[in-house]
């Protein structure tokens, strides 16, 4: 069995962010520095990534999420990113009415190891601003 504490550890060095494993969940959360206003009214509570893994088994792969929200410009490049390295792409939707500029949220997953993830995702993220 894997140690789960070092592989969450690894998993946030590649993505740049600090790891946190809560209820047997790694998670990193990355922060979009975005200047986004929704209603007219500046807002930065929901403009990150959160990129996790979970119910790791014996042979090392686990259930491995994603979530960002994207410029609808960045939509192109970091999709073909995603599916050229094998990940399937759940949903690419709204939140939010009326923000400015327009932004969506895109939702990715595998199951394979979760530092093979973290490598495919470290690569997509690179194309956004």
């Amino acid at each position: 069995m894997h140690n789960v504490h070092t592989l969450c550890q690894q998993f946030g060095q590649i993505l740049k962010a600090k790891p946190k494993i809560t209820n047997g969940v790694c998670a990193v959360e990355i922060e979009r520095n975005l200047n986004v206003t929704i209603q007219g009214r500046p807002s930065r509570s929901e403009l990150h990534a959160e990129i996790s893994f979970e119910s790791l088994d014996y042979d090392g792969h686990a259930l491995n999420l994603g979530e960002t929200v994207i410029l609808e410009e960045e939509i192109p490049a970091f999709t073909n990113i995603l599916v050229r390295n094998g990940l399937i792409i759940s949903a690419l939707h709204n939140h939010w009415l009326f923000t400015e500029p327009n932004i969506l949220y895109i939702h990715f997953q595998s199951v394979e190891p979760p530092l093979n993830f973290a490598r495919k995702v470290a690569e997509a993220l690179k194309v956004l601003k």
